[in-house]
């Protein structure tokens, strides 16, 4: 016997099956829209970007002149810290040349082409860094403005815009009609200029470790902007250089996949190793704010923000180095809760919490370390007035030091002068505190030759005690006797 179906469960069928076909026309619609979008092949001039390419690669005579006008206008930019110089100067740059032509060559298997990137890349390299350490050598203005110092940490974002750079070049310069407003664009973001100027103004004021990670940074975007080139242009199947000779063709394209082997193997290294400092950083970055940063001074402590030390050190201990100052000192247990709080951290777990902390009563010491610490951290500092704003305050803060330092050579020699029966004068701080404010109080004990007669030793503590106030200008002053 035949079972019926329900008329109710074929129409919930038939519907089912036009809601799939629907759905997968709406997806094919889509992939051909996103294909269509995103394509750049069709639109790609193989022969004339491979030709316009190549003859940028060449370095000398007029390209040469420019280079080094351009180096000249960055380094003035630099100097004076102007943004709009440097980006005039990127835009006249002719660098991107050999590096595109790197990236080019190891694509297409054309060793030629790569022998003379790479001579050309070398000369404009040295001939960059020669002039820009000539000029600062010479010229008598040297200051490390907020322009150079930004070119001598590289981090994870300038591996990014080095890479995303480098791909908008190439597809530009791929396209029928090359887009230069994109060329301008890249010139300026990824900055090859700046980081050459700053290696060089680094090395005419000797300063080595700077003029490395200035060099660093300059490695990072040329690795990364041949990289993107080498991809997009495998991506758009550049024809590779055909050679008569077979064995000849083999051997020029297993140097050709070594070189660039050879080029992505530092370049994942130096991803990584710059990822890794860039996590270190903004978990240190957020230890600070989560710890030191809202910790609640009851008197005159406060936390030196701009001398904060925060060092990387794949290979060994990293450290974070903090600094406060005033007569407040943070108690160790806080101080162990905080390195506790920094365990919690993925990055920061072998990691040293320093805290440098000011007294009370050791201005000379601390005028020394202030002195020696600002020295070692001026060239961190953004520019001149953030300078002047930290020595203003720490000119005041050690002002008020001094202020509570006691001439004690002299106040005993002039209350033995004025007092006859005054024994010995013995001087300290005391430090008080009723919970909810704490206070420094200076007191002087004394003893009497003749500590018979109270009354007379009771009369002449009061004296010397309103003598004393009005000597070192503090009412706070408390004289104790031996007899008290």
């Amino acid at each position: 016997m035949k079972k019926e179906t329900d008329p109710a469960n074929k129409d919930d069928i038939k519907g089912a099956e036009e809601v799939k076909k629907e759905f997968k026309g709406f997806l094919g619609s889509a992939k051909v829209f996103l294909t269509e979008l995103l394509d750049i092949r069709k639109n790609t001039d193989k022969g004339a970007t491979k030709d316009a390419i190549i003859a940028d690669i060449p370095f000398k005579g007029h390209t040469a002149w420019i280079l080094v006008c351009s180096i000249f206008i960055c380094s003035i930019g630099l100097n004076t810290n102007s943004t709009a110089v440097v980006i005039g100067a990127m835009l006249i740059s002719p660098l991107m040349g050999p590096i595109l032509g790197m990236g080019l060559s190891i694509a297409v298997n054309d060793v030629d082409s790569l022998r003379r990137s790479l001579r050309s890349f070398a000369v404009m390299v040295v001939l960059s860094v020669l002039t820009a350490y000539l000029f600062f050598a010479f010229f008598p203005l040297q200051d490390e403005s907020s322009e150079l110092l930004a070119r001598t940490q590289p981090d994870i974002r300038d591996v990014l815009i080095a890479f995303f750079g480098g791909l908008a070049l190439v597809i530009a310069r791929a396209k029928k009609g090359t887009i230069a407003s994109v060329i301008f664009g890249v010139a300026i973001s990824t900055a090859l200029m700046p980081p050459l100027c700053t290696v060089g103004f680094e090395l005419a004021i000797g300063n080595f470790e700077l003029a490395a990670g200035a060099m660093y940074l300059f490695t990072i975007n040329t690795i990364f902007i041949g990289l993107a080139t080498f991809s997009v242009l495998k991506l758009l199947r550049f024809p590779m250089v055909k050679y008569a000779d077979s064995i000849k063709r083999r051997r020029i394209g297993r140097i050709a996949s070594a070189v660039a082997l050879l080029v992505m193997i530092p370049a994942g290294f130096t991803f990584y190793n710059v990822f890794q400092e860039s996590r270190f950083m903004k978990q240190a970055d957020q230890l600070i704010k989560e710890t030191i940063a809202i910790y609640q001074f009851k008197d005159n402590g406060r936390y030196m923000e701009n001398l904060d030390e925060i060092k990387y050190n794949p290979d060994g201990v990293s450290s974070i180095e903090l600094v406060t100052m005033g007569d407040e000192t943070i108690p160790e247990n806080v101080i162990a809760t905080w390195r506790n709080q920094k365990n919690q951290f993925s990055r920061l777990k072998n990691t040293d919490l320093i805290l440098f902390q000011g007294g009370q009563d050791d201005s000379e010491e601390k005028f020394k370390y202030v002195s020696e610490l600002y020295e070692s951290k001026k060239a961190e500092l953004l520019n001149k007035d953030e300078r002047i704003q930290l020595l203003e305050q720490e000119l005041a803060a050690l002002s008020k030091f001094a202020k509570k330092q006691i001439p004690f050579t002299d106040i005993s020699a002039e209350a033995k002068s004025n007092y006859d029966n005054l024994f010995t004068l013995s001087f300290s701080y005391v430090v008080t505190t009723d919970f909810s404010s704490q206070d420094t109080i200076p007191v002087f004990e004394v003893k009497w030759k003749d500590p018979a007669d109270t009354v007379k030793i009771r009369a002449e503590s009061r004296k010397l005690n309103d003598w004393l106030k009005i000597r070192l200008k503090d009412d706070k002053v408390i004289v104790k006797s031996a007899t008290d």
